[in-house]
């Protein structure tokens, strides 16, 4: 198990990451979401021993996290840093006999995630030559190689087309389904959705939700569909309640002080009623939910 406790770092007078703490268990995948500069990759850093906290600890399996141990972590970072002139199978084979494997292990394990990222036509070809979304997959790839015991992944999916977000997504939980403790920043907060089993969610430097996202969408204020006979305009002057979305006669209200006998109440009292029924929010309807409300701002 990948933990971090309390993780304090400081850029000059800017406190980056703030009391942060999180969990990453065998066979899991979390999502780590948040806004840029919200101290993800700041956090990804430290656990990597890029960079040192100034407070707090990193532990695997209740043990300090030492270099050790990093060096059968997996990581990719946001700098990505491969070579551009070299071909991919002979970086990868390289990398994993680094990590000690030997050469025919190295090539065993290039590949079979070559395959599994569905690259493997380009295992001679220089990196360069590739696409920058077969870049990408190259170097999801090439943080595998040491055979980690957990994975730390920053923005893996960026510039990835659909089928290659789908490869690399079936590639995570492979090795989540072995054991293998999965951390991976996105924006793309409907993969997270999708793939996650948990999401933490930080804002400026500090954990500010977390859990599953049907645990998210539990500790947010119901929200519902209303169908009205008549115009749904008169919702937005409602005290106690908040109109997410308003197109005629429908909204979608988070109720906030209200119940749902309040609302249909309030609308029979201006005519009829169509439909009524909880609405589910998405992933990143959360997230500027909770967001806002740790910064203490209004959406917008």
């Amino acid at each position: 198990m990948l933990e971090v406790r309390h993780l304090v770092r400081r850029f000059g007078a800017v406190t980056a990451v703030e009391d942060m703490s999180l969990t990453v268990r065998r066979g899991e995948v979390v999502g780590f979401v948040g806004a840029n500069g919200s101290g993800k990759t700041t956090t990804m850093r430290i656990i990597m021993g890029v960079l040192a906290p100034h407070g707090g600890e990193v532990l695997w399996d209740s043990r300090s996290v030492d270099a050790a141990v990093r060096r059968r972590l997996g990581y990719l970072p946001e700098e990505r840093g491969l070579y551009p002139k070299q071909a991919v199978a002979d970086q990868l084979v390289y990398l994993g006999r680094l990590a000690g494997s030997s050469r025919s292990q190295a090539r065993q394990t290039a590949a079979r995630l070559l395959e599994e990222l569905g690259i493997e036509e380009y295992a001679r070809s220089p990196l360069e030559s590739l696409s920058l979304g077969n870049q990408q997959r190259v170097q999801v790839a090439a943080a595998s190689m040491s055979r980690p015991v957990a994975l730390v992944l920053d923005e893996p999916f960026s510039g990835l087309d659909p089928q290659a977000v789908d490869q690399m997504a079936q590639m995570l939980r492979r090795d989540a389904d072995r054991g293998v403790p999965v951390l991976f920043s996105s924006h793309q907060l409907d993969l997270v959705e999708r793939l996650c089993d948990r999401v933490v969610v930080v804002d400026q430097g500090r954990v500010v939700a977390e859990g599953t996202p049907g645990q998210l969408r539990g500790e947010q204020d119901p929200v519902v569909l209303i169908r009205l006979e008549g115009d749904a305009g008169w919702l937005r002057d409602e005290p106690g309640i908040e109109v997410r979305d308003i197109e005629g006669r429908q909204a979608v209200v988070r109720l906030g002080s209200w119940t749902t006998t309040d609302l249909l109440r309030a609308a029979l009292s201006r005519g009829g009623v169509h439909e009524l029924r909880p609405w589910q929010p998405s992933l990143a309807e959360i997230f500027r939910e909770v967001v806002s409300d740790a910064s203490g701002t209004e959406d917008v």
